[in-house]
């Protein structure tokens, strides 16, 4: 049975919350209506799952969720309040908050989320700190391919293998560049859809009418061109799994029509009125804040909540600085091995301007740098003088400034990295989107922002 601890500074929702749990014979219950004793009951640890109120006097629900934080509990927390507020939603959630449900609760939904947060908790009776070591993992053969050493990612890890044995839809915060899709290939293989199909998409890459025809396929004859039936993404990933990258792009009649997959596990190809029913998981990945988007007016809040029924979001690497040189090293054999090179070792010069460097493009803008100075560099060594020009130009950049020399605004920088990556790929959008680490959506919006 899962342990519940309840805290809520009303006294007939803490009875209902009670009586209905207990009565669903699932869970063992605790209640809190003093939020003031709630750190003196958390340190004990004898519970699992925290449904928490955020509206109470003294000791809020912030406070209780930064406390938790602080002290690296692993205590998976679903947040109640009356009042729907996206800014509380989205401190909530960078403080590790499983879910977030508004009052009054529904009881149906409130099984669901318990059910998920259940599995996600760590095993019965463990009062251990959360494990971070790679050796620990069940599954360490997924995470093969992504090269690091950094604690936070590791616990990432230990959390994929948690969830990924259900069905529940994820999404993926993280830069671009973070290796979102790989997090995606992983949680792919450990589950049970791991003999099917692992399908991955680019969501900003497609117009919103090419996008359609895409993803659900279309009947011959739908649109001029359309010589014959096709199948779409979802079709292809029936029985397995649908990585959707860039979900942020998704124009709103499309999450619409997404919103109804999620809904109905049913669609209709472009030109059909025949329904197709569908099995699949959808892992979607955002490197836009999507509240800012929902405020906006240019995300569904619905299709969010659909979406994030399990959140993972990636550190960007200048917060992983102990993987850079580990990164480096493990591009270095791999690009030797694909260009029949003998560079053996990148110089300390490389390496120490690779650290104070803060890479925007991240883990894919690292070993597309490496490769590019593979290739050019003549000896056995990899030199600071191989590698790219607009990497240099930045490096020298931030050696110039000083107190009496004030930077340039983030305006005026943006646009000359844009215009010298865009020189270095000789104009390639997609080359320089790469690099930047943003969609190629995203680059010509800024190519005529900037009037380059």
């Amino acid at each position: 049975m899962t342990r519940v601890l309840i805290i809520d500074d009303n006294q007939s929702v803490l009875n209902f919350l009670r009586i209905f749990l207990l009565q669903s014979g699932n869970f063992e219950v605790d209640v809190l209506q003093n939020s003031e004793e709630a750190y003196e009951t958390i340190d004990k640890q004898q519970h699992e799952v925290l449904l928490l109120d955020m509206d109470m006097p003294e000791v809020t629900g912030m406070d209780i969720l930064e406390y938790i934080n602080k002290k690296g509990y692993q205590l998976t927390t679903v947040v109640l309040t009356g009042v729907e507020d996206i800014d509380m939603a989205i401190s909530a959630m960078k403080l590790g908050t499983f879910d977030y449900m508004l009052k009054p609760i529904n009881e149906e939904k409130l099984l669901e989320v318990l059910d998920r947060a259940s599995k996600t908790s760590g095993p019965e009776g463990s009062d251990k700190p959360f494990p971070v070591t790679f050796e620990l993992l069940k599954h360490k053969e997924v995470f093969k391919n992504i090269i690091t050493q950094n604690n936070e990612m590791i616990k990432i890890f230990h959390f994929v293998e948690k969830f990924a044995n259900t069905d529940n839809s994820v999404l993926i915060w993280g830069e671009s560049g973070t290796g979102k899709e790989l997090i995606a290939k992983a949680i792919h293989e450990i589950s049970d859809r791991c003999e099917n199909n692992f399908v991955a998409v680019n969501a900003g890459s497609f117009a919103q009418e090419l996008f359609v025809s895409e993803f659900f396929g279309h009947e011959k004859g739908a649109f001029t061109g359309a010589t014959k039936s096709k199948k779409g993404f979802l079709e292809e990933a029936n029985g397995g799994t649908l990585f959707l990258d860039e979900i942020g792009e998704l124009d709103l009649p499309i999450q619409v029509k997404l919103l109804r997959v999620l809904q109905e596990e049913e669609f209709y190809r472009l030109g059909s009125t025949k329904n197709i029913k569908v099995n699949v998981r959808i892992i979607a990945a955002t490197n836009k804040n999507l509240f800012d988007e929902i405020n906006k007016g240019n995300f569904r809040k619905d299709l969010f909540f659909r979406l994030n029924i399990n959140s993972i979001s990636l550190p960007p690497l200048r917060e992983r600085p102990e993987d850079v040189e580990l990164l480096a090293d493990h591009f270095l054999v791999k690009f030797n091995s694909k260009y029949k090179k003998k560079v053996k070792k990148v110089s300390a010069p490389v390496r120490n301007s690779l650290k104070t460097y803060g890479f925007p493009g991240n883990v894919r803008e690292l070993m597309n740098i490496i490769n590019s100075a593979l290739i050019v560099e003549p000896t056995n060594e990899l030199k600071k003088k191989s590698l790219p020009n607009y990497l240099l130009d930045s490096l020298q950049m931030n050696n110039e400034f000083d107190s009496s020399n004030q930077p340039p605004s983030l305006e005026v920088v943006e646009k000359e990295h844009i215009k010298k990556v865009l020189a270095y790929t000789g104009n390639n959008k997609t080359k320089a989107s790469a690099i930047l680490g943003i969609s190629r959506v995203n680059l010509i919006a800024k190519i005529k922002k900037y009037e380059l």
